[in-house]
């Protein structure tokens, strides 16, 4: 990816989120001396309400601070300065990542009573699915933010009829504008999509209208032949037949 595009910055918040969310995983399963559950939340709740804190609450701070200390501190060795250009930017969407997975949070519970009732019920917190956070961080892409390449030291939009509008801790940031992944660019690593097989029935990312970026698909018929029905025969082989099927497939012009 080009530097400074919102697609380095969401490469950047999903690997500073898979962070966080591998490693606290590690802390509630035992694996990590260093850590391990999160203690602040036993012994409270709600008595009167009928559940209180138990179980393993994933601790996310150590997580979190092992994240920052990993893919933060690197940048400033490098410069020898925090808050300076692209890396105070690159530092954004890291944190984007790690507080993506710190929004996410939820509570799970069980219950306990007689006959399956749920006369008490103990409750713990848990990281959602890293596919949530994921989807999250995607839709954060989308919406991700221009801000101005005179970077300082503070953040601001590139749009100035905009900048009164704070740039929230989520948010994604990019400087430079993405350049066309349809064509082929070698200079910036660009494969472009000409040839690529697609999935014409697909409306997804893999489908021919948006793969092929508006260019139009040709389709040819694949012969595959392979080995099928097989049978194991008394004593002491396996006896197949060959099975031939044919394929369409859509590649992009």
């Amino acid at each position: 990816c080009r530097a400074g595009t919102k697609e380095t910055a969401f490469v950047s918040a999903v690997a500073a989120a898979g962070l966080v969310h591998s490693v606290t995983r590690s802390c509630s399963a035992g694996n990590v001396t260093e850590c391990s559950c999160d203690v602040t939340l036993r012994h409270g709740g709600s008595a009167s309400e009928g559940w209180h804190w138990g179980g393993c609450s994933d601790d996310i701070h150590y997580g979190m601070s092992f994240s920052r200390k990993f893919l933060d501190v690197p940048f400033k060795n490098v410069t020898g300065r925090s808050g300076s250009g692209l890396v105070a930017m690159d530092r954004h969407n890291n944190e984007a990542g790690r507080q993506a997975v710190a929004k996410l949070m939820s509570v799970d519970c069980r219950c306990h009573g007689v006959s399956g009732s749920c006369a008490v019920k103990t409750c713990w917190k848990t990281m959602s699915s890293f596919e949530k956070i994921g989807r999250f961080l995607k839709d954060k892409y989308e919406n991700s933010i221009q801000i101005s390449d005179r970077l300082k030291k503070k953040l601001r939009r590139k749009e100035k009829s905009q900048r009164k509008i704070p740039i929230g801790k989520e948010d994604l940031l990019y400087v430079n504008k993405s350049p066309n992944y349809c064509v082929e660019d070698r200079k910036l690593g660009i494969p472009g999509t000409q040839g690529r097989e697609c999935n014409r029935t697909s409306q997804g990312p893999e489908g021919c209208n948006l793969l092929c970026c508006g260019r139009g698909y040709n389709t040819h018929v694949v012969r595959h032949v392979e080995r099928c029905e097989c049978k194991f025969v008394w004593c002491c082989y396996v006896r197949c037949r060959r099975c031939e099927t044919m394929t369409d497939v859509h590649t992009c012009k």
